[in-house]
């Protein structure tokens, strides 16, 4: 509900602060006394349009706050959360008007762009009026308000539910037949392709590995020439080793002759010559080692010449030859089993849409119904407010072929203002009283299915008088009971069951040549004494007090 509203400097308005309960709050006033300008500025700081002729003359800017306090879970803190935005304690609605024309939107002190504050004021207050109803204007939300009235929650969630479900198997399908059908296009390179990678069967990391075994072959090749010479120097005709034995045993024979002097050069000699077997040896093997078949050389020459040749044919990288083969092979698999394929998911949109036209039409079932009830209860409250040769009518179309996720209707409310006359949609058919007549009734009867927690009523009364003005207001009375209503009146009928009662009059400001806009509520005498002038106008009789007294009396019983 509306806690608090706060305005600063906006038109008439230099500052202004109300507070309000629960129940029937009524403003009251003469004629050009400043209604009009609360409900702009009300209506700005819920996101309407922005005017820079709002801010009071001579001021840079103005400024216009909403308080709320609403229960956890409510659509406005859902919104405000999905906008990160604290919605701890009470939110605040705040608007600043400039001069030049610019706003600013700010929800519990927090900057947010002007329709996400429209879309949270759309969900904590509606707006009715003679000519700018706010609320029930478009008829894309009357299917909702059905919905609401009738208690469909469950089913149309179960409608939307299986709509998504229809969708998500078109999609499938049609996904599915633009693939098959972009496959078909290319059949036969997509066979050949096929064949040509299965013969190549390239694999991952491939190249790599055959690249370096190619260096490490060439390389071998050129290490073996070297290891061979070495070899020929140390074993071959050149070889020390021959004329070195011959001299170790010409040693060897004197070593009995001369020991001491031969043997050091005998130990000598016989190291070199173990050395030199020794270095054979070692060259032998590396030599071995080092041997490869020329043929492995030009397989793997060949096989890299293939696999990067078959890259540069399909325009992609050696290692994905590997994952296009199989893609490819993958593509004419579906060639080949698309038919079955399509089949199945055919039969599986079939399934789902079927599924779906069984829920909407329990929907559609349950709509009429509601539509039913929704109707007679509408129609009972008419008479009283000098409807009763009018016709609530809640029209709902019906297409088959529709699979939208509220289900195949299209609801509609719609008016019959005389018998005789054609019926139509009711904010083309009815006048202004007569449509804020027809949506006081409404509201009535839909106050608690899904309606905002404060309903404001612009001049609903104005044109009638007496009964109907009485009924208006008891009709009010029975609405603020569930919801906080709020109503700009000059019908003293609906003044006298208020709650709340404000005073909007100009004064003049002191030491000042200009006027101000102030609201204050009003006391039990002064109620009575501004009843008393709603029912007598300029002067106020004691007929016109005593009236008064009787119609707070009548309301109080």
């Amino acid at each position: 509900m509306l806690v608090q509203l706060a305005i600063r400097d906006i038109v008439l308005i230099d500052k202004l602060e109300l507070n309000f309960r629960d129940g029937l709050s009524v403003l009251t006033g003469e004629t050009g006394a400043g209604k009009s300008i609360l409900l702009d500025a009300f209506t700005l700081a819920l996101g309407g349009r922005g005017d820079g002729r709002l801010v009071r003359q001579g001021e840079a800017q103005g400024q216009v706050t909403a308080v709320f306090d609403v229960p956890a879970g409510h659509p406005a803190r859902t919104l405000a959360a999905a906008a990160e935005i604290d919605t701890e304690g009470d939110l605040i609605l705040r608007r600043v008007q400039v001069a030049d024309g610019r706003t600013r939107a700010f929800v519990n002190d927090q900057p947010v762009g002007v329709q996400v504050l429209r879309s949270i004021g759309a969900a904590l207050v509606e707006i009715h009026g003679q000519h700018d109803d706010r609320a029930l204007a478009d008829s894309s939300t009357h299917r909702a308000i059905l919905d609401a009235f009738g208690g469909l929650g469950a089913k149309q969630a179960a409608v939307a539910e299986a709509s998504r479900r229809v969708r998500k198997a078109r999609t499938a399908l049609a996904e599915h037949r633009a693939r098959v059908e972009a496959a078909r296009k290319e059949v036969d390179f997509l066979r050949h392709a096929v064949e040509e990678l299965a013969a190549l069967d390239p694999k991952p990391g491939e190249e790599t590995g055959l690249a370096e075994r190619r260096t490490a072959m060439q390389q071998g090749e050129k290490v073996a020439r070297e290891l061979n010479e070495a070899l020929d120097a140390v074993a071959g005709q050149g070889s020390p080793t021959a004329h070195l034995s011959a001299a170790l045993r010409k040693l060897e024979r004197r070593a009995a002759q001369a020991p001491g002097l031969v043997e050091p050069s005998i130990a000598a000699l016989d190291h070199a010559l173990v050395a030199l077997d020794e270095a054979r040896t070692s060259l032998e093997d590396a030599i071995q080692a080092a041997e490869f078949d020329p043929r492995e050389l030009e397989r793997v020459e060949e096989r890299l010449f293939g696999l990067r040749a078959a890259g540069r044919k399909y325009n992609v990288a050696v290692d994905d030859l590997a994952a296009l083969r199989a893609r490819y092979e993958s593509d004419v698999a579906v060639i080949d089993a698309g038919e079955e394929a399509l089949g199945r998911l055919e039969a599986d949109l079939a399934s789902a849409d079927a599924a779906y036209l069984e829920k909407a039409q329990a929907l559609s079932k349950g709509r009429r119904k509601a539509a039913a009830a929704l109707d007679k209860a509408v129609q009972a409250e008419l008479p009283p407010l000098k409807l009763e040769r009018a016709r609530f009518i809640t029209e709902i179309a019906t297409d088959p072929d529709a699979r939208d996720p509220a289900g195949l209707d299209r609801v509609e409310f719609w008016a019959q203002t005389n018998p005789g006359t054609r019926p139509g949609p009711m904010m083309k058919v009815a006048s202004g009283g007569e449509l804020s007549r027809f949506m006081l009734a409404l509201k009535v009867v839909l106050a608690d299915k899904g309606s905002a927690p404060t309903l404001i009523f612009d001049e609903i009364d104005t044109g009638v008088g007496g009964a109907v003005a009485d009924a208006i207001g008891a009709r009010l009375a029975r609405l603020s009971a569930r919801v906080q209503t709020v109503a700009v009146t000059h019908a003293p009928q609906v003044a006298a069951r208020a709650a709340t009662h404000f005073l909007i009059a100009k004064e003049a400001v002191t030491g000042s040549d200009r006027v101000a806009t102030r609201v204050k509520p009003l006391a039990a005498m002064p109620r009575q004494e501004e009843i008393a002038r709603m029912l007598a106008g300029a002067i106020v009789t004691e007929e016109a007090r005593a009236a008064a007294a009787r119609l707070l009396q009548a309301a109080e019983a």
